[in-house]
Protein backbone atom coordinates (compact mmCIF):
# COMPACT_ATOMS: atom_id res chain seq x y z
CA UNK A 1 0.00 0.00 0.00
CA UNK A 2 1.08 3.48 -0.63
CA UNK A 3 1.19 5.71 2.60
CA UNK A 4 0.71 9.74 2.88
CA UNK A 5 1.06 11.55 5.25
CA UNK A 6 -0.74 14.18 6.49
CA UNK A 7 -2.13 16.32 8.94
CA UNK A 8 -5.80 17.71 9.40
CA UNK A 9 -7.08 20.65 12.61
CA UNK A 10 -9.55 19.54 15.07
CA UNK A 11 -11.82 21.30 16.69
CA UNK A 12 -9.38 23.24 19.19
CA UNK A 13 -7.34 23.84 16.37
CA UNK A 14 -4.77 21.16 16.88
CA UNK A 15 -2.66 19.39 14.37
CA UNK A 16 -3.36 15.77 13.96
CA UNK A 17 -0.67 13.12 12.57
CA UNK A 18 -2.41 11.16 10.49
CA UNK A 19 -1.38 8.50 7.57
CA UNK A 20 -3.54 7.56 4.16
CA UNK A 21 -2.98 4.14 3.47
CA UNK A 22 -3.81 3.89 -0.65
CA UNK A 23 -4.40 0.63 -2.46
CA UNK A 24 -1.10 0.05 -4.21
CA UNK A 25 -2.74 0.59 -8.09
CA UNK A 26 -4.46 3.53 -6.48
CA UNK A 27 -8.08 2.12 -7.83
CA UNK A 28 -9.83 3.31 -4.94
CA UNK A 29 -13.50 1.38 -4.05
CA UNK A 30 -14.04 3.91 -1.06
CA UNK A 31 -12.82 5.65 2.03
CA UNK A 32 -12.71 4.72 5.92
CA UNK A 33 -11.37 5.72 8.97
CA UNK A 34 -9.83 3.68 11.45
CA UNK A 35 -9.89 4.74 15.02
CA UNK A 36 -7.12 3.72 17.43
CA UNK A 37 -7.03 1.89 21.03
CA UNK A 38 -6.92 3.93 24.12
CA UNK A 39 -3.46 5.37 24.82
CA UNK A 40 -2.45 3.60 21.21
CA UNK A 41 -1.25 5.20 18.59
CA UNK A 42 -1.80 5.38 14.94
CA UNK A 43 1.55 3.12 14.37
CA UNK A 44 0.32 -0.04 16.47
CA UNK A 45 0.87 -2.90 14.07
CA UNK A 46 -2.59 -3.99 14.58
CA UNK A 47 -3.69 -0.83 13.38
CA UNK A 48 -1.10 -1.52 10.39
CA UNK A 49 -1.83 -4.39 9.41
CA UNK A 50 -5.50 -4.12 9.53
CA UNK A 51 -5.21 -1.32 7.23
CA UNK A 52 -2.81 -3.51 4.47
CA UNK A 53 -6.37 -5.96 4.20
CA UNK A 54 -8.72 -3.38 3.85
CA UNK A 55 -6.14 -1.49 0.52
CA UNK A 56 -5.76 -4.77 -0.52
CA UNK A 57 -9.54 -4.99 -1.20
CA UNK A 58 -9.20 -1.32 -2.55
CA UNK A 59 -10.00 0.53 0.57
CA UNK A 60 -7.60 3.73 1.48
CA UNK A 61 -7.93 3.99 5.34
CA UNK A 62 -7.18 6.83 7.09
CA UNK A 63 -5.59 6.58 10.32
CA UNK A 64 -4.29 9.00 12.85
CA UNK A 65 -3.23 9.64 16.30
CA UNK A 66 -5.88 11.38 19.10
CA UNK A 67 -4.82 14.39 20.19
CA UNK A 68 -2.30 13.91 22.84
CA UNK A 69 -0.83 11.00 21.61
CA UNK A 70 1.55 9.98 18.92
CA UNK A 71 2.73 12.77 16.79
CA UNK A 72 -0.38 14.68 17.33
CA UNK A 73 -0.63 17.81 19.16
CA UNK A 74 -1.81 18.61 22.15
CA UNK A 75 -1.30 17.19 26.26
CA UNK A 76 -3.58 13.71 26.96
CA UNK A 77 -4.44 14.37 30.11
CA UNK A 78 -6.82 17.17 29.02
CA UNK A 79 -8.13 15.12 26.12
CA UNK A 80 -11.54 12.68 26.93
CA UNK A 81 -13.74 10.64 25.14
CA UNK A 82 -15.34 13.78 23.91
CA UNK A 83 -12.69 14.75 22.53
CA UNK A 84 -11.94 11.42 20.60
CA UNK A 85 -15.27 11.31 18.99
CA UNK A 86 -15.16 15.12 17.89
CA UNK A 87 -11.31 13.86 16.14
CA UNK A 88 -13.41 11.39 14.51
CA UNK A 89 -15.84 13.88 13.18
CA UNK A 90 -12.60 16.54 11.93
CA UNK A 91 -10.84 13.55 10.03
CA UNK A 92 -14.25 12.53 8.00
CA UNK A 93 -14.28 16.33 7.59
CA UNK A 94 -11.12 15.73 6.06
CA UNK A 95 -11.44 13.21 3.82
CA UNK A 96 -14.94 14.76 2.54
CA UNK A 97 -12.56 17.99 1.76
CA UNK A 98 -9.35 16.40 0.12
CA UNK A 99 -10.55 13.17 -0.90
CA UNK A 100 -14.12 11.57 -0.35
CA UNK A 101 -16.53 11.14 2.51
CA UNK A 102 -15.35 7.95 4.71
CA UNK A 103 -18.34 5.00 4.36
CA UNK A 104 -16.66 2.93 6.61
CA UNK A 105 -15.45 3.53 10.49
CA UNK A 106 -13.86 1.07 12.25
CA UNK A 107 -12.94 1.77 15.77
CA UNK A 108 -10.66 -0.60 18.33
CA UNK A 109 -11.02 -0.80 21.98
CA UNK A 110 -11.95 2.36 23.00
CA UNK A 111 -11.77 3.64 19.40
CA UNK A 112 -14.69 1.39 18.91
CA UNK A 113 -17.20 3.28 21.09
CA UNK A 114 -16.22 6.04 19.28
CA UNK A 115 -16.80 5.21 16.17
CA UNK A 116 -20.19 3.94 17.53
CA UNK A 117 -20.88 7.58 18.95
CA UNK A 118 -19.52 9.57 15.84
CA UNK A 119 -21.60 7.56 13.23
CA UNK A 120 -24.55 9.37 13.38
CA UNK A 121 -22.55 12.87 12.83
CA UNK A 122 -20.77 11.88 9.94
CA UNK A 123 -23.86 11.02 7.48
CA UNK A 124 -21.84 9.65 4.59
CA UNK A 125 -20.98 6.58 6.73
CA UNK A 126 -22.58 3.43 5.83
CA UNK A 127 -21.04 1.20 7.37
CA UNK A 128 -19.39 0.54 11.29
CA UNK A 129 -17.52 -1.93 12.59
CA UNK A 130 -15.50 -2.43 16.20
CA UNK A 131 -13.04 -4.48 17.22
CA UNK A 132 -12.75 -5.84 20.88
CA UNK A 133 -15.07 -2.49 22.02
CA UNK A 134 -16.28 -1.86 25.19
CA UNK A 135 -19.98 -1.63 25.05
CA UNK A 136 -19.98 1.52 27.08
CA UNK A 137 -17.32 4.56 26.94
CA UNK A 138 -16.38 4.36 31.43
CA UNK A 139 -15.38 0.71 30.96
CA UNK A 140 -12.10 1.73 30.73
CA UNK A 141 -12.24 3.04 33.87
CA UNK A 142 -11.01 0.15 35.09
CA UNK A 143 -7.74 0.67 33.61
CA UNK A 144 -6.96 3.37 36.40
CA UNK A 145 -9.44 1.84 39.21
CA UNK A 146 -6.58 2.00 41.98
CA UNK A 147 -6.28 5.61 41.57
CA UNK A 148 -10.12 6.66 41.61
CA UNK A 149 -9.72 8.19 44.71
CA UNK A 150 -6.43 10.23 44.20
CA UNK A 151 -8.33 11.52 41.19
CA UNK A 152 -11.36 12.32 42.97
CA UNK A 153 -9.72 14.17 46.01
CA UNK A 154 -6.81 15.62 43.69
CA UNK A 155 -8.59 15.82 40.75
CA UNK A 156 -6.08 14.18 38.86
CA UNK A 157 -3.25 11.24 39.29
CA UNK A 158 -0.31 9.81 37.48
CA UNK A 159 -1.27 6.15 36.24
CA UNK A 160 0.80 3.60 34.66
CA UNK A 161 -1.13 1.66 31.24
CA UNK A 162 0.59 -0.50 29.36
CA UNK A 163 3.67 0.08 30.92
CA UNK A 164 4.18 3.98 30.21
CA UNK A 165 3.07 6.72 32.67
CA UNK A 166 -0.36 8.73 31.52
CA UNK A 167 -1.94 11.78 33.88
CA UNK A 168 -6.25 11.31 34.19
CA UNK A 169 -7.82 14.11 35.41
CA UNK A 170 -11.43 13.66 37.07
CA UNK A 171 -13.12 15.87 34.20
CA UNK A 172 -11.79 12.71 32.16
CA UNK A 173 -14.00 10.09 34.52
CA UNK A 174 -16.78 12.57 34.89
CA UNK A 175 -17.17 12.68 30.55
CA UNK A 176 -16.98 9.24 30.23
CA UNK A 177 -19.57 8.86 33.33
CA UNK A 178 -21.87 11.02 30.74
CA UNK A 179 -22.16 8.47 28.06
CA UNK A 180 -23.52 6.05 31.08
CA UNK A 181 -27.53 6.65 29.76
CA UNK A 182 -26.81 7.28 25.82
CA UNK A 183 -28.57 5.25 23.24
CA UNK A 184 -25.59 5.68 20.38
CA UNK A 185 -25.95 2.20 19.55
CA UNK A 186 -29.52 1.25 19.43
CA UNK A 187 -29.39 4.75 17.41
CA UNK A 188 -26.96 4.07 15.03
CA UNK A 189 -29.42 2.80 12.40
CA UNK A 190 -26.28 1.20 10.24
CA UNK A 191 -25.05 -2.25 9.35
CA UNK A 192 -22.96 -3.29 12.19
CA UNK A 193 -20.24 -5.99 12.16
CA UNK A 194 -18.72 -6.70 15.91
CA UNK A 195 -15.05 -8.47 16.37
CA UNK A 196 -14.23 -9.75 19.56
CA UNK A 197 -11.74 -12.66 21.34
CA UNK A 198 -13.60 -14.41 24.15
CA UNK A 199 -9.96 -14.48 25.18
CA UNK A 200 -9.99 -10.66 25.35
CA UNK A 201 -8.69 -9.99 29.27
CA UNK A 202 -8.68 -6.19 28.76
CA UNK A 203 -12.07 -5.89 27.41
CA UNK A 204 -14.17 -8.85 28.24
CA UNK A 205 -16.50 -10.52 25.78
CA UNK A 206 -19.72 -9.76 27.15
CA UNK A 207 -19.63 -6.07 25.49
CA UNK A 208 -19.59 -7.82 22.09
CA UNK A 209 -23.31 -9.56 23.49
CA UNK A 210 -24.43 -6.30 24.84
CA UNK A 211 -23.52 -4.80 21.53
CA UNK A 212 -25.03 -6.68 19.76
CA UNK A 213 -28.02 -7.07 22.03
CA UNK A 214 -28.42 -3.50 21.92
CA UNK A 215 -28.00 -2.43 17.76
CA UNK A 216 -30.42 -2.59 15.60
CA UNK A 217 -30.40 -5.27 12.50
CA UNK A 218 -28.69 -5.10 10.37
CA UNK A 219 -25.96 -6.46 12.85
CA UNK A 220 -23.12 -9.41 12.75
CA UNK A 221 -20.41 -10.69 15.24
CA UNK A 222 -17.55 -12.48 14.51
CA UNK A 223 -15.65 -14.38 16.88
CA UNK A 224 -11.70 -13.96 17.11
CA UNK A 225 -10.91 -17.18 19.14
CA UNK A 226 -7.13 -16.98 20.61
CA UNK A 227 -6.47 -13.20 19.74
CA UNK A 228 -5.58 -11.18 22.51
CA UNK A 229 -6.90 -7.56 22.95
CA UNK A 230 -4.35 -6.13 20.98
CA UNK A 231 -4.16 -8.44 18.17
CA UNK A 232 -0.51 -8.74 18.38
CA UNK A 233 -0.64 -11.84 16.23
CA UNK A 234 -0.18 -10.39 12.74
CA UNK A 235 -2.92 -13.46 11.12
CA UNK A 236 -5.24 -11.98 13.66
CA UNK A 237 -5.45 -8.51 12.54
CA UNK A 238 -4.82 -9.83 8.68
CA UNK A 239 -7.78 -11.74 9.63
CA UNK A 240 -9.73 -8.52 10.47
CA UNK A 241 -9.03 -6.91 7.78
CA UNK A 242 -9.85 -9.31 5.15
CA UNK A 243 -13.23 -9.76 6.91
CA UNK A 244 -13.98 -6.05 7.17
CA UNK A 245 -13.33 -5.83 3.20
CA UNK A 246 -15.59 -8.89 2.95
CA UNK A 247 -18.93 -7.99 5.14
CA UNK A 248 -18.32 -4.05 3.93
CA UNK A 249 -18.61 -5.25 0.01
CA UNK A 250 -22.00 -6.33 1.14
CA UNK A 251 -23.65 -3.47 2.41
CA UNK A 252 -21.03 -0.16 1.06
CA UNK A 253 -21.76 1.19 -2.76
CA UNK A 254 -17.98 0.60 -3.98
CA UNK A 255 -17.13 3.11 -6.42
CA UNK A 256 -16.53 1.24 -10.06
CA UNK A 257 -13.45 1.82 -11.88
CA UNK A 258 -12.88 1.19 -15.39
CA UNK A 259 -10.06 -0.70 -15.93
CA UNK A 260 -8.98 1.69 -18.98
CA UNK A 261 -9.00 4.41 -16.34
CA UNK A 262 -6.78 3.45 -14.07
CA UNK A 263 -4.05 5.91 -12.56
CA UNK A 264 -1.37 3.63 -14.26
CA UNK A 265 -1.03 2.21 -17.39
CA UNK A 266 0.41 -0.85 -16.16
CA UNK A 267 -1.60 -4.29 -15.83
CA UNK A 268 0.94 -5.11 -12.66
CA UNK A 269 2.15 -2.70 -9.89
CA UNK A 270 4.74 -3.72 -7.18
CA UNK A 271 5.56 -1.54 -4.58
CA UNK A 272 8.37 -2.18 -1.58
CA UNK A 273 8.81 0.17 1.35
CA UNK A 274 12.34 0.33 3.52
CA UNK A 275 9.94 0.25 6.76
CA UNK A 276 8.52 -3.19 5.23
CA UNK A 277 11.94 -5.03 4.16
CA UNK A 278 11.68 -7.97 1.76
CA UNK A 279 8.06 -8.09 1.93
CA UNK A 280 6.37 -6.39 -1.70
CA UNK A 281 2.90 -5.76 -2.60
CA UNK A 282 1.72 -6.91 -5.65
CA UNK A 283 -1.32 -5.75 -7.83
CA UNK A 284 -2.24 -7.50 -10.45
CA UNK A 285 -5.26 -6.43 -12.68
CA UNK A 286 -6.59 -5.93 -9.19
CA UNK A 287 -5.91 -8.69 -7.64
CA UNK A 288 -3.45 -8.05 -4.60
CA UNK A 289 -0.84 -10.64 -3.45
CA UNK A 290 2.62 -10.13 -1.15
CA UNK A 291 6.02 -11.56 -2.06
CA UNK A 292 9.00 -11.90 0.70
CA UNK A 293 11.70 -14.02 1.44
CA UNK A 294 12.17 -17.05 3.77
CA UNK A 295 13.51 -15.37 7.38
CA UNK A 296 16.78 -17.85 7.06
CA UNK A 297 17.43 -15.37 4.25
CA UNK A 298 16.61 -12.10 5.72
CA UNK A 299 12.30 -11.65 5.22
CA UNK A 300 9.42 -12.26 6.77
CA UNK A 301 8.05 -15.18 4.82
CA UNK A 302 4.62 -13.77 4.50
CA UNK A 303 4.31 -14.55 1.01
CA UNK A 304 5.86 -16.19 -1.83
CA UNK A 305 9.05 -15.85 -3.20
CA UNK A 306 9.30 -14.06 -6.74
CA UNK A 307 10.77 -17.18 -8.29
CA UNK A 308 7.82 -19.27 -6.22
CA UNK A 309 5.46 -16.96 -8.75
CA UNK A 310 7.03 -17.84 -11.27
CA UNK A 311 7.45 -21.27 -11.40
CA UNK A 312 3.42 -20.81 -10.20
CA UNK A 313 2.70 -18.31 -13.41
CA UNK A 314 3.67 -21.42 -15.92
CA UNK A 315 1.62 -24.02 -13.64
CA UNK A 316 -1.33 -22.07 -14.03
CA UNK A 317 -1.01 -21.22 -17.58
CA UNK A 318 -0.30 -24.95 -17.84
CA UNK A 319 -3.73 -25.86 -16.46
CA UNK A 320 -5.36 -23.36 -18.23
CA UNK A 321 -4.12 -24.13 -21.43
CA UNK A 322 -4.96 -28.17 -21.09
CA UNK A 323 -8.50 -26.99 -19.86
CA UNK A 324 -9.21 -25.27 -23.03
CA UNK A 325 -8.09 -27.86 -24.94
CA UNK A 326 -9.89 -30.63 -23.18
CA UNK A 327 -13.15 -28.85 -23.53
CA UNK A 328 -13.08 -27.92 -27.22
CA UNK A 329 -12.22 -31.50 -27.45
CA UNK A 330 -15.03 -33.05 -25.53
CA UNK A 331 -12.92 -34.60 -23.77
CA UNK A 332 -13.32 -36.09 -19.99
CA UNK A 333 -10.72 -34.27 -18.22
CA UNK A 334 -12.43 -33.20 -14.33
CA UNK A 335 -9.43 -32.38 -12.89
CA UNK A 336 -6.02 -31.27 -13.69
CA UNK A 337 -2.88 -30.83 -11.27
CA UNK A 338 0.61 -29.36 -12.22
CA UNK A 339 3.34 -30.39 -9.74
CA UNK A 340 6.68 -28.38 -10.06
CA UNK A 341 9.87 -27.59 -9.05
CA UNK A 342 12.68 -25.27 -9.57
CA UNK A 343 16.30 -25.94 -9.07
CA UNK A 344 19.54 -24.33 -10.72
CA UNK A 345 21.45 -27.42 -12.12
CA UNK A 346 24.95 -27.83 -14.41
CA UNK A 347 23.58 -28.43 -17.89
CA UNK A 348 23.93 -31.19 -20.09
CA UNK A 349 25.38 -29.66 -22.70
CA UNK A 350 27.87 -26.94 -21.67
CA UNK A 351 29.15 -25.71 -24.87
CA UNK A 352 29.51 -22.25 -24.04
CA UNK A 353 29.49 -22.24 -20.36
CA UNK A 354 31.91 -22.37 -17.51
CA UNK A 355 32.26 -25.81 -15.77
CA UNK A 356 30.94 -24.50 -12.99
CA UNK A 357 27.99 -22.40 -14.40
CA UNK A 358 24.38 -23.35 -13.33
CA UNK A 359 20.96 -23.30 -15.22
CA UNK A 360 17.30 -22.93 -13.89
CA UNK A 361 15.75 -26.28 -14.56
CA UNK A 362 12.04 -26.33 -13.74
CA UNK A 363 10.37 -29.80 -13.14
CA UNK A 364 6.82 -30.18 -14.39
CA UNK A 365 4.40 -33.19 -14.05
CA UNK A 366 1.17 -33.48 -14.85
CA UNK A 367 -1.54 -35.39 -13.05
CA UNK A 368 -4.89 -36.39 -14.62
CA UNK A 369 -8.34 -37.45 -13.21
CA UNK A 370 -11.22 -38.52 -15.57
CA UNK A 371 -11.77 -41.04 -18.36
CA UNK A 372 -9.17 -40.18 -20.39
CA UNK A 373 -7.39 -42.79 -22.68
CA UNK A 374 -3.36 -43.02 -22.95
CA UNK A 375 -3.19 -41.46 -26.73
CA UNK A 376 -5.31 -38.21 -24.74
CA UNK A 377 -2.88 -38.26 -21.99
CA UNK A 378 -0.17 -38.12 -24.24
CA UNK A 379 -1.82 -35.23 -26.44
CA UNK A 380 -2.51 -33.58 -23.19
CA UNK A 381 1.89 -33.59 -22.49
CA UNK A 382 2.53 -32.44 -25.76
CA UNK A 383 -0.18 -29.63 -25.30
CA UNK A 384 1.68 -28.49 -22.28
CA UNK A 385 4.38 -27.27 -24.02
CA UNK A 386 2.51 -25.18 -26.14
CA UNK A 387 0.81 -23.03 -23.06
CA UNK A 388 1.95 -19.03 -23.32
CA UNK A 389 4.10 -18.80 -20.61
CA UNK A 390 6.55 -22.28 -21.38
CA UNK A 391 7.14 -20.43 -25.11
CA UNK A 392 8.22 -17.32 -23.18
CA UNK A 393 10.32 -18.68 -20.31
CA UNK A 394 11.82 -20.97 -23.53
CA UNK A 395 12.40 -18.44 -25.86
CA UNK A 396 13.76 -15.89 -23.77
CA UNK A 397 11.64 -12.13 -22.77
CA UNK A 398 12.93 -9.08 -23.81
CA UNK A 399 13.00 -6.62 -20.72
CA UNK A 400 12.92 -2.89 -21.43
CA UNK A 401 13.75 -0.65 -17.97
CA UNK A 402 13.29 3.32 -17.78
CA UNK A 403 12.52 5.65 -15.17
CA UNK A 404 8.81 6.76 -15.07
CA UNK A 405 7.90 10.10 -15.63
Amino acid sequence: MKTIKLTFRNKEGQDLAARLEMPVDKNIHAYAIFAHCFTCTKNLMAVTNISRALTAKGLAVLRFDFAGLGESDGDFADTNFSSNVDDLIAAANYLKENYEAPKLLLGHSLGGAAVLMAANAIPEVETVVTVGAPAEPFHVKKLFKSSMEEIKALGKAEVNIGGRPFTIKKQFIDDLENYAKEQFIKDLKRPLLILHSPQDEIVGIKNAEKIYQTAMHPKSYISLDGADHLLSKAEDALYVGEVVASWASRYIEMNRVDNKNLNTDRQVVVRNEKEKGYQTEIMANGHYMLSDEPEDLGGSNTGGTPYDYLVSALGACTAITLRMYSDRKGWDLQEVKVHLNREKRHPDDTKGLKASDKVDCIDRELEFSGELSDEQKKRLVQIADKCPVHKSLSQGVNIETHLKD
